[in-house]
């Protein structure tokens, strides 16, 4: 339950709560984010409340790490930065992301089957062994042309920003790290099996956070002066909303690339055959990009109620305090939408895809899990902007509380409106 913010004696009002925004993990799926994001900006522009940055603090994994590096860079200028990211997602293309040529795809694909085929045996006669199933290469030209991770210092400076974190797991230790920039103290934490470590963010921290296991290559980092592999944020991320409090999120938006509740019932069907190598591959990417998140938020509100009950001598007694948190997340399955946009995958993408056991249209589509994270075409990703408004819009009074809004704007000088924006994706393209 959302409270009015206090005022102290003299009839100053309270700041308002430091806001985090924590963008999550899933390949094509982060689309869902921007359109999110677009619906945030309008509804922030009607109650006239431009003035400030809306997150002071933001947290990115995987593809999330992508969207969240653009609003940290462009801190200053929000709308300017969701309308970047409008533009780059918008004109996405596979080829943008990963080389999907037919012969780099064919190529990919069959030295993992003959890999998985012939074992130990091929891998040492023909020296044979793959490090991804694609090559994220035009990812990494793409973000070099268009995302000046330098400007994240020039935000903090400037305090249009408390912090970003960007989150990766190592390889070659199994920990889950938070990279973190900030200009404020900030503690490093320790926790098992993860770790917080400051650093200034680079484009390696992004290509090491959005490296879908098995699907991209590990990124190599320096972690406290020793080199290690590292692959997407999602895995081993027990806590996704844990950096966010740790750098000073009061309340905290989650935006999630998956539903959070399935309906009720089961769904049926397709258990006629064993499930394929895609199958497998999808239920085990969703596992790793959705299960945790749900966990946590079903954690935070727990800890929310329990401390609702106690006293307020015990609660002062507690370092735990309670966190305001909304969470938007698909209304829809987005395998299910992958499923019916896997056509527009090049050739020899699908190709490479059927010989995983990707096979069938719609949402009789086996393997569509999988087809979603890799889904980077205008047809898909305009669909997923497009839910990702109209969830928010569909909430538009539950998000008009969270940030204090009011429902109808008040009068706004027109003049204030028309001030330059900074370059943000856009202008790189």
């Amino acid at each position: 339950m959302l409270q009015a913010v206090p005022k102290p004696p003299g009839g100053v009002p309270c700041p308002p709560p430091v806001t985090g925004l924590i963008l999550t993990g899933g390949g094509a799926r982060a689309a869902y984010q921007v359109g999110v994001l677009a619906a945030i900006a309008q509804l922030r522009r009607d109650a006239g409340a431009t003035q400030a940055a809306p997150f002071p603090v933001i947290c990115g994994t995987s593809a999330g790490a992508i969207n969240a590096a653009t609003l940290a860079c462009h801190a200053d200028d929000f709308d300017g930065a969701v309308d970047g990211l409008l533009h780059l997602w918008q004109g996405l293309h596979v080829e943008t992301i990963y080389r999907a040529d037919a012969f780099e795809a064919v190529k990919s694909g069959a030295r993992w089957l003959s890999v998985l085929s012939l074992g130990w045996a091929l891998a040492r006669w023909t020296r044979s062994r793959p490090h991804s199933l694609l090559d994220n290469t035009p990812l990494r030209t793409l973000l070099t042309r268009h995302l000046d991770m330098g400007r994240v210092e020039a935000m903090l400076g400037g305090g249009h920003l408390r912090a970003l974190a960007l989150s990766g797991s190592s390889y070659t230790s199994g920990q889950h790290v938070t990279f973190f920039q900030t200009h404020q103290h900030v503690e490093p934490w320790l926790r098992e099996q993860r770790l917080a470590v400051q650093a200034r963010l680079g484009l390696g921290h992004l290509m090491a956070s959005s490296a879908i296991p098995f699907i991209f290559p590990a990124e190599r980092l320096d972690l406290e002066g020793a080199p290690e592999w590292f692959g997407d944020g999602s895995m081993r991320q027990s806590a996704p909303i844990s950096p966010a409090i740790h750098l000073g999120a009061e309340r905290v938006l989650v935006i999630g690339a998956g539903r959070m509740k399935e309906p009720e019932g089961r769904r049926t069907g397709g258990a006629e055959n064993h499930p394929s190598l895609a199958q497998v591959a999808g239920h085990a990417l969703s596992n790793i990009f959705l299960d945790a998140l749900a966990v946590d938020v079903e954690r935070l509100h727990r800890i929310n109620r329990t401390l609702a009950l106690l006293p307020r001598e015990a609660r002062a007694a507690t370092s735990l305090r309670p966190v305001e948190l909304l969470v938007i997340a698909p209304s829809r399955r987005l395998d299910d939408l992958a499923g019916e946009h896997q056509a527009s995958l090049p050739n020899a993408v699908r190709a490479m895809l059927r010989a995983f056991g990707v096979s069938g249209q719609g949402q009789s589509t086996s393997g569509s899990a999988l087809v979603s994270y890799l889904l980077f075409e205008p047809s898909f990703i305009g669909e997923l902007i497009h839910l990702g408004m109209s969830d928010t819009l569909a909430r538009r009074t539950e998000v008009q509380r969270f940030f204090g809004w009011p429902a109808c704007a008040p009068p706004v000088d027109p003049a204030s409106l028309r001030r330059p924006r900074s370059a943000g994706f856009a202008a790189g393209g």
